[in-house]
Formats: structure tokens, C-alpha cells, sequence
């Protein structure tokens, strides 16, 4: 999968001050800056967009204020506390001007100078006791090998194939690992497990090489006798202890910060650098061998595709998410796999392009090589309405920050200690039904593809939980009753029904948790028609 890439940062270096929120003369700041209220989006798929420098150009889209916190500061954004109640909800735009040789840190200062002067944002560091997963020593020795430097530190997944009707094991392999990098590797390696971050209290000084094997928390109940979760994983196979508690940790509190941001001086739209040009460099478009499996990365600019269908390239492209958001495709579009190699143009200390960006690279790459001819043009497709049935709400306190959240709520209580095919747990606070249909879409994916309408008729703000299956384990658990079949729900079908082996489907969740109804009905959206599209590209 193609993976949006960004520059991580680390809290030390940002939290030698007490109070943020004042600039100084020796701060850095952004020659020019255009910063804006994000337009209403028709988008299923919102999130923080942008956030690379390209031709002088600094462009993030969609941010909400915690993200624009997160980003300016370089703490992870449940380390933003405190503000009003619309932090996560109202999105904004900023577009400005920058050397290209800003550093990273350079960058950063200069977002929270924006931030002070635009916004009015005041914050303060602190420390509060946060869940965490703590990874300490067992009983007994760690049975881990001590490396002896050769070869690349990291831990690299081990494909493997599973007998039929096995649900196959995640194996990686860790090479020259300190403790203290196992631990960043291990939230991104088993985040259905680990729902906040990993600190490490082993004491274990240098490095490691080790083997890892587990099961995907949502497969446990499917997975039969080779089924182990990460803990008893890191247990049993290293020697080591991996438990949830509470660890008192650095974070960012918000003071004050307006809604709004002050006007733009004027002229300023017209005086940011113009987006670079959505092409790429060099590329590559060649078929792909018979055999080749699918696989694909892109890193500092440099983008490698093997084996992947074209409509899922067109998908990416055009940002689709849904069969019906596409028209008049030919049916070798899924059977006809490409590879691509392609660079894209880069610049300053630390090589990036914006994932947006290179989406757009890749669509004019499409147009250009398959001589593509579109248009987009609105047709009738499956969406939902959200409508009360006999509502099990609770009234929100309007003290807490409005949004959902993927993990247990304050208490703590987890479903899915009890049935692990319960793969996403959502904790909403302060939501309106409008708030939640509207980010239906993004918190379900694989079952909504299209915007939701609130009919519930329900005033005032609601706290509620929702836990369901991701919708491809709804037919993977029949693997454990013989049934076997496709996973997934096609688009457009009715609502899936939950499984036997205790996958429940979203709509389930939402009747029988939340005392609501998702109901489908025909309404016109934005579909991407294709007009022509040759079968084998231009020559390279």
C-alpha cells in the first residue's frame, strides 16, 4: 500500500520553555502566509493534507487545530490536551512562502509563530499520566541474542504462507535493535493491540537481534491453535512483560486559542508561490511479469510499484474508495497489472513529497500514458441516512473536546478483551448525530463510501462507544465454520449481517449499541465516468 509519508520529530528539543504562545525576534517565521477556513469538503476521506515544502511553497489542507498543534510542536496528537471543544472539528488551510532550505525544526518554529499571531494560541507544557503500554523484563532471562552490529538495524515483516484454511501468522525478524527503537516499531507493527505509545522500562542496554510471531488481535477467535496474541507473543518468545498502565507523560496544554483566524493582510492570496507542477520527473510504466506479487513504497520523492491493477491506480489516483464511484471502466482494468517507477522533484534538508501531490503526479501520469479521457458527472449511488430507532445515548458534557477517538474510553473497559473479532472500538464525545453521520465515512471505511445524511432528529451533543468488525472479517470468520467466501462487503450491497463466530458488522453495532439505524436509499453523487482508456501505455 502506498503510505503517506512525513518527517517524524522528537518532544525534547520543544519543551525547554514553559509557555508558548509568544514570539520573538529570533524566531523564525513565514515570509508570507495565506491562512484560510477550510471550504466544505464533499469528501469521504478528510484528514490533515499537505505538510511538505515544494517550490518555497508550504501547503498543509484540512488541519484542525489539533493537527496544526501536533505538527507545529512535534508531540503525537493525544498529547495535545486541553482547548475549546471544536480543536479536532473546525478544519483550516494555510498556504506559505518558505526558503527551500528550511530545516524541519526551522519549520516547525515557524507554524508556531503563525499559530501565536493568527490564532492567538497559548499553550503550556506538563506532564499527566497517560495510558501507555509499558515493556519491562519477565520472570526469568530475556531470551533475546545479542547482535553483533552486522547488517541494517530494523525489523522487517516475514511473508508467510499459511496452509488452506489457516489464518497466517505476523512474523517479523529484528535486527540490531536498542529497546528504545523496538518500542516505536512495535506500536506501528500491532496498533489493534496497542491503542497508546510503548515506553520502554526493560533497562536492556544495547542492541538485539530477535524474532516476533503473533496473531492480528481480529483474527484471534479464527486463528485456532496457532493463534497468540502480541503479549503472550512477547512473552513467551523474548522473555519480556508488555502490560497497559498509566505513566505520567510529556505533553502540550492549550490554554487559549480563537476559532477563527485573523484576516489575511490584503494581496497576501495572490503573493504565495503557485503550486509546483503535478508531474513527475522520470517515469516508468511497464506490465508486469505473470508471477510478480503486489507490493509497492515511495520514500525521499521515489516512487516503486510492482504488480498492482490499474483500476487500483486509477482508484488512488482519482482518490475512489467505491466500485460505483467509477463509470464506464472496461472489465481488464482489474486483470491488467503494471509496474511503476517513478521520481518526483524534491527539495530542502529533508527530501519529501506531499502525498496529495504525488496523487495528482500519478493521475497525469494515467491521462498521459493511457491516453485517459474523463469526466466527472453526478449519478445515483447506494448512500445511508442515520435515523433514531430507540436511542441509547448519552447526554455529552459539553466540557469535553468534540470528536472520536479509536481505543477504550476513560475507564478503560475494552470490548474487545472479550471478543477479539470486535476489531475497531470508536469512544465519541460531545458529538451531534450531524458530527457523527458526517464522519461516518471516515471512521467505516469498507462499509460507507459516500457522504450520510442525519435524519435521527436528535438535538444536543451525545458521548457514546461503538465497537464492530472491520467489514472484511465478516466472511473471514466463516473460514472457522466451513463457509469459506470472499471477504469484504461488494459495493452497493445491503447491509452486511454479523457473523456467527462473533464479527459484527457496522450496522449491527449501530442498531444494538447506539439504538440507531443506518438505512440505504439512492442519492446522486460525484462519480468519475471514463470516456476512453487505451489497454497498453506509450512506449517509456
Amino acid at each position: 500500500m502506498i503510505m503517506r509519508s512525513f518527517a517524524g520529530a522528537t518532544l525534547v528539543a520543544l519543551l525547554s520553555g514553559s509557555v508558548f504562545g509568544q514570539t520573538t525576534d529570533a524566531k523564525p517565521v513565514f515570509e508570507i502566509a495565506d491562512v484560510q477556513v477550510s471550504a466544505p469538503s464533499t469528501s469521504t476521506n478528510v484528514y490533515m493534507r499537505g505538510g511538505v515544502i515544494r517550490g518555497g511553497r508550504y501547503e498543509v489542507r484540512t488541519a484542525n487545530m489539533v493537527d496544526l498543534i501536533s505538527t507545529a510542536f512535534g508531540v503525537d496528537r493525544d498529547k495535545v490536551l486541553g482547548g475549546p471543544n471544536w480543536l479536532e472539528l473546525d478544519r483550516f488551510d494555510l498556504i506559505a512562502k518558505v526558503p527551500s532550505t528550511t530545516t524541519p525544526e526551522d519549520l516547525k518554529l515557524m507554524l508556531q509563530a503563525l499559530l501565536a499571531d493568527r490564532f492567538k494560541l497559548v499553550v503550556h507544557t506538563d506532564s499527566k499520566p497517560l495510558p501507555a503500554f509499558v515493556l519491562s523484563l519477565g520472570k526469568g532471562k530475556p531470551k533475546l541474542k545479542e547482535a553483533n552490529g552486522d547488517g541494517n538495524m530494523g525489523c522487517q515483516n516475514q511473508p508467510q504462507t499459511p496452509e488452506p484454511g489457516k489464518i497466517p501468522n505476523a512474523v517479523v525478524a529484528c535486527r540490531n535493535m536498542p529497546m528504545a527503537a523496538f518500542v516505536l516499531n512495535l506500536r506501528g507493527m500491532a496498533g489493534n493491540y496497542l491503542t497508546g505509545p510503548v515506553v520502554d522500562q526493560t533497562g536492556l542496554k544495547g542492541t538485539w537481534d530477535f524474532d516476533l510471531t503473533w496473531t492480528a488481535r481480529a483474527l484471534l477467535s479464527v486463528a485456532g491453535s496457532d493463534a497468540i496474541s502480541v503479549f503472550d507473543a512477547v512473552d513467551k518468545q523474548l522473555g519480556l512483560k508488555l502490560e497497559s498502565q498509566r505513566v505520567p507523560t510529556p505533553v502540550i496544554v492549550v490554554d487559549s486559542v480563537n476559532e477563527k483566524p485573523t484576516d489575511n493582510p490584503p494581496g497576501v492570496t495572490k503573493s504565495v508561490p503557485p503550486a509546483p507542477p503535478a508531474e513527475f520527473e522520470v517515469a516508468d510504466i511497464k506490465p508486469s511479469l505473470p508471477d510478480a506479487k503486489q507490493n509497492g513504497r515511495m520514500q525521499n520523492g521515489r516512487l516503486d510499484l510492482v504488480a498492482f491493477p490499474l483500476k487500483m491506480l486509477i482508484n488512488v489516483a482519482w482518490d475512489i474508495n467505491s466500485d460505483e464511484m467509477l463509470a464506464g471502466a472496461p472489465k481488464w482494468l482489474d486483470s491488467a497489472r503494471f509496474d511503476v517507477i517513478a521520481k518526483a522533484s524534491t527539495e530542502g534538508p529533508v527530501p519529501q513529497v506531499d502525498f496529495e501531490a504525488l496523487r495528482l503526479m500519478l493521475r497525469a501520469l494515467l491521462v498521459d500514458r493511457f491516453q485517459m479521457k474523463t469526466h466527472m458527472e453526478d449519478r445515483p449511488i447506494n448512500a445511508y441516512n442515520l435515523v433514531a430507532a430507540k436511542p441509547k445515548l448519552k447526554k455529552a458534557d459539553p466540557a469535553n473536546r468534540t470528536g472520536c477517538k479509536e481505543g477504550p474510553p476513560p475507564d478503560g473497559k475494552d470490548p474487545r478483551d472479550a471478543n477479539p473479532m470486535l476489531s475497531r472500538l470508536l469512544t465519541c464525545q460531545n458529538m451531534t448525530m450531524a458530527q457523527f453521520a458526517g464522519q461516518l465515512p471516515n471512521l467505516a471505511s469498507g462499509y460507507i463510501h459516500s457522504p450520510v445524511v442525519d435524519a435521527t432528529g436528535l438535538d444536543g451533543a451525545w458521548d457514546f462507544t461503538l465497537s464492530f468488525s472491520a467489514a472484511g472479517l465478516l466472511q473471514l470468520g466463516q473460514l472457522g465454520t466451513g463457509r469459506g467466501g470472499e471477504t469484504g462487503q461488494p459495493a452497493g450491497s445491503a447491509p452486511t449481517a454479523s457473523d456467527p463466530n462473533g464479527a459484527v458488522s457496522l450496522f449491527d453495532a449501530v442498531n444494538k449499541q447506539l439504538g440507531l439505524k443506518l438505512e440505504m436509499q439512492k442519492r446522486p453523487a460525484a462519480v468519475l465516468v471514463i470516456d476512453h482508456i487505451e489497454e497498453k501505455p506509450t512506449e517509456n
